[in-house]
């Protein structure tokens, strides 16, 4: 399907004559006989079509623009247009204008020319085909790659919670603790900026807008960037609206949208200084503004700086710092939201300012809100149910997250494959299962349909935790029965949260 043309030209012989001289050559080809045939087909898939001035009514146009327009980021459809003599029409001007990837082809044409014409446009075809296969490939990889830095990742974590959990008042402990977990937090965020860009150009990236306090945006910022922050020694100046101010947006994009500007500049911020993070609201709009006193950029950089994996022009003798992709991926969550990102900057070594204006605030009722906040900050109690059953062949993060599990009053069961899950399943009868996905025998999902499918399963909390994070596999956990679907690696208390809650995170 996708290797043939498609030749649209309704009326006279200009589609027969083309098929004959495609017949001869073995290049595939399909006539279509009307408009809602050529629509059909295109979705179908097409290496190119063929068409001529006097089939492009207004209708057809106006079909063809909504298709070219709907195109995939790698696909740009080649059009051959037969035209007559003369000059051009307004329908051949609109279809130069609107249609994009469009070549002209004069009346009465040779048949090596149209011969020609039509092979380079199945080649050209075929390179955006590689580019797909190309882009398919390299989010499979970076999927594979995050679920592979995910899982060491959960043991370490683990592993220093659990130390601090036993000698929560011994200084060296704390001090190891607290450099474990930045750099932890600064590799998972690497690692999901990663899969970021796969979802964003995959198209996968879907907002979950809902009602959340500016306030708490802010907190969760520092909470990402002050560790940062203090071990640089930057003192973050915060500024917002000491009154409640209510906004709706997705609150994980959001949040991680400022915290890769704040990290930014807390980064590019070589010695001790201030960083301002105000937040301002202004008819409708929640504006915020992150200005640091750090490197600065040439005038250069401020065109191109959101670009993806593009890193500003640094000091001589200067490293580049990064992957690129943090400011590229506030510029792509900023503008989904309805909003603009820009910078400002006097140049090198005069520091940087970027503002964010987003369309999100709301007029309601901020009393349901703030006592549905309250209720979200109040201490996590543990699960009446303390029988938990933990599942994941890194026997590693099952040892580590089990040892953490009883110091917090838990008995607790381990397996590290699918089948010993559902055996103790059925034996130890636990309140609570906390189920890795990728297990050898059957995997998580298949033991938690097998798990809920035992007497009483349905009454059991069970938890995906998983170095698997994309949309789809969060949807492939809900169907197979898993309550809450958490990603490697995972804070102790945001797990302990999710058991208390009892719902889907």
């Amino acid at each position: 399907m996708h290797k043939r043309i498609l030749i649209y030209a309704p009326d006279g012989q200009n589609a027969n004559l083309a098929a004959q001289v495609f017949d001869v050559s073995d290049i595939k080809h399909h006539i279509c006989a009307n408009g809602d045939e050529l629509m059909l087909e295109l979705a179908r898939g097409a290496g190119a079509l063929l068409t001529v001035e006097e089939a492009l009514s207004a209708a057809i146009l106006h079909s063809l623009m909504q298709y070219i327009d709907a195109q995939a980021t790698w696909s740009d459809l080649p059009i051959l247009l037969l035209t007559k003599r003369g000059a051009d029409s307004a329908s051949v001007r609109h279809a130069i204008d609107r249609l994009g990837n469009v070549t002209l082809l004069e009346r009465p044409i040779r048949i090596s020319a149209l011969l020609s014409a039509g092979r380079s446009a199945l080649r050209a075809r075929m390179r955006q085909y590689q580019v797909r296969d190309a882009d398919y490939r390299k989010d499979e990889f970076l999927a594979s790659l995050g679920h592979e830095l995910r899982n060491p990742l959960a043991p370490i974590r683990t592993s220093v919670g659990l130390l601090k959990h036993l000698y929560p008042d011994l200084a060296p402990v704390a001090k190891t603790y607290a450099v474990v977990e930045r750099q932890i937090v600064h590799l998972t965020r690497l690692v999901d900026d990663l899969l970021d860009v796969a979802r964003i150009t995959s198209g996968k990236v879907v907002l979950q807008p809902a009602s959340i306090m500016l306030s708490d945006v802010v907190t969760h910022v520092m909470e990402i960037c002050g560790g940062l922050a203090e071990s640089r020694r930057h003192q973050i100046e915060i500024n917002y609206p000491s009154e409640p101010v209510l906004l709706k947006a997705d609150r994980a994009r959001l949040v991680q949208t400022l915290a890769n500007v704040l990290a930014n500049a807390v980064k590019f911020t070589l010695t001790p200084n201030r960083i301002m993070f105000n937040a301002r609201v202004d008819d409708g709009n929640v504006i915020f503004s992150i200005r640091d006193f750090g490197m600065g950029l040439e005038a250069a950089s401020l065109s191109r700086i959101f670009d993806i994996f593009v890193q500003a022009q640094t000091s001589a003798g200067q490293a580049p710092s990064g992957l690129g992709i943090g400011l590229s991926l506030a510029r792509q969550f900023t503008e989904m939201h309805g909003g603009t990102i820009k910078v400002k900057s006097e140049g090198l070594g005069h520091g940087s300012e970027f503002i964010l204006t987003l369309p999100i605030v709301v007029q309601a009722d901020l009393a349901g809100v703030e006592n549905n906040v309250s209720l979200a900050q109040t201490d996590v109690q543990k699960c009446a149910d303390s029988r938990i059953l933990i599942v994941d062949d890194n026997q590693d993060a099952c040892d580590t997250l089990c040892a953490l599990f009883e110091a917090d009053g838990y008995t607790v069961a381990v397996a590290y494959d699918g089948y010993q899950a559902v055996e103790l399943a059925k034996e130890v009868h636990p309140g609570i299962i906390v189920l890795d996905i990728g297990l050898p025998g059957i995997d998580g999902y298949e033991a938690a349909r097998r798990i809920r499918m035992l007497p009483g399963g349905e009454k059991i909390q069970m938890i995906a935790l998983t170095g698997w994070g994309q949309v789809n596999d969060k949807r492939l956990a809900m169907e197979a029965g898993f309550d809450c679907h958490l990603v490697k690696p995972v804070d102790f208390t945001m797990l302990r949260s999710c058991i208390a809650e009892g719902h889907t995170a």
